[in-house]
């Protein structure tokens, strides 16, 4: 039988009527016989906050209804902001999601919970997803006695070359081996019970065209390695590169979907130093300030361009590609036909040559196909 399995990045519902950012590219994931989204924050009614960052406000758990009526089956939630609002908000995402009739993947109550895949059966294939944060923070983390988010423990290591005092040091990144062969177990164990396996990974530099560091080749390469069909990633809140690793996709991040806030965007007339401190960085760090025309939009420029992941299953056999969007002035994420926004295609593959990928690009159909 064959099936197709579509895929979105961040979704983030906190800023007016979630359907119609929907409303563009709902035919598409309704659909599909599968569709992923990444859950990036709490839906929860808890206002206590965990987070010791700039913590995300909850999102309304009704929300969820909304995007399991644009024809999401499942949630992957491991992320930075799995934790913000504690135990209640991360067990009230799991169960909102539930009750709206998506499965999730990558939080629970404890870690092993965390590790549970999502599995749904179309038409006699097996799915099943597997998602972990990669990012940090710590206390996002699950234990055995902690709910929290599947993770993957990365180590940056800094190394000034020419050991001359002021000069920016050579940074590196790779996984801790413990967390990275966590990951790998339970890949290779889904991988025994399921025909498709897609690995979600939260991941990525935030904010910053092209770059893809070097952990994040590593853990999408032990994906792949140790089962996946396919690895899907996000978290910058920009698109990143697309490779094709042993015949396998790897979408290194697929930016923001549906992704709409006003916790990013300070009100002159608030208080909250923390939220100041981060419009100040953001400038500082990234080089960007939001379109004041998108206040729920604050990311940036670039971050409009972006994609619904495809794979298209025939018996063994995966086709993978990509479906461009461009997300509107009212911060839509609307998919475009070939012609339409070539610039969307064009910008997606110059963005993979840039971080040295060297993925074939072809349109077919509506798709823009990956070799």
């Amino acid at each position: 039988m064959s099936i197709r399995i579509t895929a979105v990045g961040d979704i983030v519902m906190q800023y007016g009527d979630p359907e119609r950012y929907f409303a563009p590219s709902a035919p598409i994931t309704r659909a599909s016989d599968v569709a992923i989204g990444q859950i990036e924050v709490p839906h929860t009614t808890e206002t206590a906050v965990s987070a010791l960052t700039v913590p995300s406000p909850p999102a309304d758990p009704a929300y969820l209804d909304v995007m399991a009526a644009a024809g999401y089956d499942i949630g992957t939630v491991a992320g930075n902001h799995a934790f913000d609002l504690g135990t209640r908000g991360v067990l009230d995402t799991i169960a909102a999601a539930r009750n709206a009739g998506m499965v999730t993947t990558g939080t629970g109550a404890n870690l092993a919970a965390a590790m549970v895949p999502a599995i749904v059966d179309r038409s006699g294939v097996r799915v099943g997803v597997l998602s972990f944060n990669c990012v940090g923070p710590r206390e996002s983390w699950a234990t055995s006695k902690k709910a929290g988010c599947a993770f993957v423990k990365v180590i940056t290591h800094y190394d000034l070359d020419d050991l001359n005092p002021g000069n920016p040091p050579q940074i590196y990144t790779f996984c801790d081996r413990r967390s990275l062969a966590q990951m790998t177990e339970a890949i290779e164990a889904l991988r025994r019970e399921v025909d498709i396996v897609v690995v979600a990974l939260h991941k990525g530099y935030g904010h910053t065209p092209a770059r893809i560091d070097d952990y994040e080749f590593e853990v999408s390469h032990a994906a792949v390695d140790a089962g996946a069909d396919a690895v899907v990633g996000h978290h910058s809140h920009i698109m990143r590169g697309i490779e094709v690793y042993r015949g396998k996709p790897i979408f290194h991040g697929l930016g923001n979907f549906v992704c709409v806030t006003d916790a990013l965007t300070p009100d002159p007339d608030s208080d909250s130093e923390e939220l100041k401190a981060w419009a100040r960085r953001r400038v500082e760090m990234y080089g960007f300030a939001p379109d004041p025309a998108m206040p729920g939009y604050p990311f940036h420029p670039e971050s409009r361009n972006t994609a619904i992941a495809v794979l298209d299953v025939d018996g063994g056999h995966i086709r993978a590609g990509f479906i461009p969007c461009w997300i509107d002035d009212d911060a839509r994420p609307v998919p475009l036909a070939e012609g339409d926004r070539d610039s969307v295609a064009a910008y997606i593959e110059d963005i993979s040559r840039r971080a040295g990928l060297d993925t074939g690009f072809s349109w077919e159909d509506d798709v823009v196909r990956v070799s």
